[in-house]
């Protein structure tokens, strides 16, 4: 299965848990603990092939072939822990379950089976992602921090093609289906950047980009997420 993918993520969050510092007149640009949960408004750009055993498959759009909305909203948890002054690690989660029900409009061929154009096919996508982040504030201010950023995230994909009335209108329900799951883990490298510009706002900012081939996975990945907090 070849993968690729582009994913841009914006957030408006406000923060779960800041910090464990005493109450201050004024935020500061970094958190020595934090933890947060919620979503993010996802867009995607993916294509997916799944070679059978006897025949290659078709390079599959997720939006354009399967209709899969590509502006859906992903869960995510995260934490991070600064223990040191320039030193800061992270453990993040994000999931996203999308499930569409459309009429194909070309031919594809995906793990050996032939799904035809005017055939209706059920798809379900799976995405599981698990980070782990370490920033080095390399520039620390009284109001803004930035620095690099290295990470490691092990995606998990599974994705369902179910045949439910194939090109002649016969009612198939599921009886011909494909099913592809993989594990792809991957290095990023990035930035992140933290800034308050009044008492009781911070404006966030990370970016990344992360390349992977493992096995039949060959996927190239980037990403971007825009906080913005208020503490009340």
């Amino acid at each position: 299965m070849d993968v690729s993918a582009r994913r841009v993520a914006v957030l408006l969050s406000f923060a779960a848990l800041s910090s464990l510092a005493l109450p201050a007149l004024a935020v500061d640009p970094l958190d020595t603990f934090s933890a947060r949960i919620g979503g993010y408004t996802n867009s995607f750009e993916t294509e997916i092939r799944a070679d059978g055993e006897t025949s290659e498959g078709t390079d599959v759009d997720l939006e354009r072939d399967l209709d899969l909305d590509p502006d859906s909203v992903i869960g995510f948890a995260a934490l991070t822990w600064r223990p040191f002054e320039h030193h800061e690690f992270g453990l993040a989660y994000y999931g996203s379950d999308t499930s569409k029900t459309n009429v194909l409009t070309r031919d594809i061929v995906f793990e050996d089976t032939v799904y035809e154009a005017t055939s209706t096919v059920k798809t379900d996508l799976n995405v599981d992602a698990y980070e782990l982040s370490y920033v080095w504030w390399a520039a620390s201010r009284e109001n803004w921090a930035l620095g690099p950023r290295l990470g490691l995230v092990w995606y998990s994909i599974d994705l369902d093609i179910d045949l439910q009335v194939d090109s002649d209108g016969n009612q198939v329900n599921g009886a011909i289906s494909d099913h592809v799951s993989t594990d792809l883990p991957a290095p990023t490298i990035g930035g992140s950047w933290r800034w308050t510009p009044a008492d009781d706002w911070r404006v966030s900012a990370d970016a990344g980009f992360l390349s992977a081939n493992v096995s039949s996975v060959d996927a190239d990945v980037t990403f971007g997420r825009l906080g913005v907090e208020w503490f009340p």
